[in-house]
């Protein structure tokens, strides 16, 4: 199940033409969540449409999206699905917060889009 949503979440991401998506394994890392969906947009308008298709795509599925946080000032939108939690970041604020980075520990996960 974990694997579904998890391609669900890129395939949403991806649609919407999400830039440099990346997953991370968050297991035995952080007690957050078991991965990380990290991507970002061009404007304010994509990374929201990014958001929201992720929440739209997950909830159709019959997953609960536990939190949607930071959608209105469309810099950093944190979509919490559980043992998935994408960030989704304006293409400015990415570089910034580099999260590839400070999750250095983490492996990067290949994601099939098979869906």
């Amino acid at each position: 199940m974990e694997q579904r949503l998890l391609e669900l979440a890129y395939k949403a991401a991806d649609d919407k033409r999400a830039e440099d998506i990346v997953v991370l394994d968050m297991k035995g890392v952080s007690l957050i969540s078991d991965y990380f969906l990290i991507c970002h947009g061009n404007s304010d308008k994509q990374v929201q449409a990014i958001a929201r298709e992720l929440k739209d795509r997950a909830e159709e599925s019959g997953y609960t999206v536990k939190r949607l946080e930071g959608f209105e000032q469309a810099r950093w939108i944190l979509v919490d699905l559980g043992d998935i939690v994408a960030h989704v970041f304006h293409k400015d604020e990415r570089g910034y917060y580099n999260l590839e980075r400070l999750w250095g520990d983490a492996s990067f996960v290949e994601v099939s889009e098979s869906i």
